[in-house]
């Protein structure tokens, strides 16, 4: 399994309710997420609207698809657009982030567990 991050942006004016939508995500969503592989999956926001996600999945790639063919992710994705005020579904403008320090995989390379 592998921990992915990613980020997008909301739009500044639509920050509190992005906010607001994520505190009682619909439970279909809920449930394809789960279903689809995304494990620990987590959202930061930031006041000027950069949002950073962080999931752990096993194929994020595959991930992404399988949930691509969820009804309700079309419907969420549908919800969540003006928010995002960019062309297309959000969820298909995420940006990878690439790892460059994972301490305790560092610290396991140096046999320390403790």
């Amino acid at each position: 399994m592998a921990r992915v991050c990613f980020v997008s942006r909301i739009r500044p004016d639509q920050v509190e309710t992005y906010k607001a939508r994520h505190a009682e995500v619909w439970p279909a969503m809920l449930d394809a997420l789960h279903e689809t592989g995304w494990r620990d999956y987590t959202l930061h926001l930031a006041p000027d609207g950069l949002l950073v996600g962080v999931v752990d999945v096993d194929d994020f790639d595959a991930a992404r698809e399988a949930m691509a063919a969820r009804e309700v992710n079309t419907r969420w994705q549908a919800e969540m657009a003006e928010l995002f005020g960019t062309d297309g579904p959000p969820d298909e403008g995420f940006v990878e982030l690439e790892c460059v320090f994972d301490l305790d995989a560092q610290r396991a390379a140096l046999g320390r567990t403790d």
